[in-house]
């Protein structure tokens, strides 16, 4: 549910997903060919990184041993803020290059599109032996940072596997295990039994008229976890496709089983989790804290599990965003860069030092082996909620490409949702729609 988004998280969360540990004691890529200000390989000097909120604040903690072991590189790691640094950052690429720092974090979403409008604009990090380093992170994430070319132009920092968060209570009075339900038809099919047990309450709560934001992030995990997307890998348009339209009819489903509440407006999501009106909340591993964090007093109700799969038999495995560190391909000091980006995200140490910090979720999958993983949390009953997100890292999931055109993909599928909710629309029909609406809008082939 787009109620919070992964950055809006980044910029409020403060004590990060660690505090559940403690507390329990943002595909394939565009062609990045040679355009762009000409930088240089020094291997010295200061290097200047881009991230903002908690991110930059776990990032500076990293600096001091990077330093120490890196003689000659010093590292100025700058809060540019969020949503300021995409603004910053798309008009340094498009004045080729000029303004920006060393390193830049950047979400899935935007990844992308830099490298599709702006080719040379980052820098190629398989000159610099990044893909030595193609199997360490969570299975799924590499082809999201690499271009067309097969070369990496980012290396994976966060990752957020998506989770299937339930009221305890609310199920154990309606004689339901959540962890038995492999389908999400398998939930619909005990939607009865569920609404007899917990009256005036919902399993989710979406913003069905899409005001002022489409509310696509459920829709958009059940593609997900079919290893669908709006986009294949070779950038055609499958919003369309068998799968899209799945996913559309599992929300139909569950709405017309009275299992969907609305939630109007940017707090309506908020408004129902606080009430105690939801009982389900599939969302990723930023979620985590955020739930123990805004919704205390809901604490020992709430379990996670895998999430059910779209399918009998189908995966129930997903990684729903990312975010990443980037080399500006104008920077003077492109080695340098490399060698903290490198340091940052390949060693254990150094992303559990950040995690530890309040940063995000480590896509390295050799970080998973901390005993911090597996320490049981309060708020969710003495469940090890960090190490059930670990092994659905490991598990990995399909790669998405959000390709240079997420943003008009989003909307005509928000439009599409819309009507299924508000008019009783056929999830094929609309959906087949919107996927002509986007060729005609992008020029790209509906695969």
């Amino acid at each position: 549910m787009s109620h919070l988004s992964r950055r809006e998280l980044l910029r409020a969360s403060g004590a990060g997903l660690l505090a559940l540990a403690a507390g329990g004691a943002l595909a394939a890529c565009g062609d990045s060919g040679s355009a762009g200000a000409a930088g240089g390989d020094a291997e010295t000097g200061t290097v200047t990184v881009w991230s903002w909120a908690t991110a930059a604040a776990a990032l500076r903690g990293v600096v001091p041993a990077f330093e120490r072991d890196n003689p000659g590189i010093k590292v100025d790691v700058q809060d540019i803020g969020n949503p300021a640094i995409w603004d910053k950052i798309t008009v340094g690429l498009a004045a080729g290059g000029q303004g920006l720092g060393d390193v830049l974090h950047i979400g899935c979403d935007y990844l992308p599109g830099y490298l599709d409008k702006f080719p040379g604009g980052l820098a190629d990090l398989s000159s610099f032996g990044a893909d030595a380093h193609k199997d360490d992170f969570a299975k799924g994430l590499w082809p999201v940072v690499t271009g067309k070319d097969g070369h990496a132009y980012a290396l994976p920092w966060e990752v957020n596997p998506l989770g299937f968060f339930y009221r305890e209570d609310y199920f154990g009075k309606a004689g339901i295990d959540p962890t038995a339900l492999a389908t999400w038809d398998d939930l619909i099919a005990v939607a009865e039994k569920f609404r007899a047990a917990n009256p005036g309450i919902s399993l989710i709560g979406i913003n069905k008229a899409a005001n002022p934001d489409p509310d696509l992030d459920f829709v958009q995990s059940l593609m997900q976890l079919q290893g669908a997307f709006y986009f294949d890998l070779q950038g055609r348009i499958t919003l369309g496709t068998p799968e899209a339209v799945r996913a559309m009819d599992v929300l139909k489903r569950l709405d017309g089983a009275g299992l969907v509440a609305d939630a109007p407006g940017e707090q309506g999501w908020a408004t129902l989790m606080k009430a105690g009106k939801l009982a389900v909340a599939p969302m990723p591993a930023w979620a985590a804290h955020y739930l123990e964090a805004k919704f205390g007093d809901q604490s020992g109700h709430w379990r996670l599990a895998k999430p059910p799969a779209v399918t009998a038999g189908g995966k129930r495995t997903a990684l729903v965003n990312s975010t990443h560190l980037a080399v500006a391909g104008s920077s003077p000091r492109r080695r340098a860069a490399w060698k903290f980006v490198e340091y940052a995200l390949t060693r254990p140490a150094s992303v559990n030092s950040m995690f530890t910090a309040g940063g995000v979720f480590p896509a390295l999958t050799a970080a998973y082996t901390d005993p911090m993983y597996g320490a049981p949390s309060a708020y969710y009953g003495g469940q090890p909620v960090l190490r059930t997100f670990a092994d659905l890292a490991v598990d990995g999931g399909d790669p998405t490409n959000y390709s240079g055109d997420y943003a008009r993909a989003l909307k005509l599928a928000g439009d599409a949702q819309t009507k299924v909710f508000l008019k009783g629309g056929d999830p094929a029909a609309v959906l087949q729609d919107a996927a002509k609406q986007l060729a005609q809008q992008t020029g790209r082939s509906i695969a």
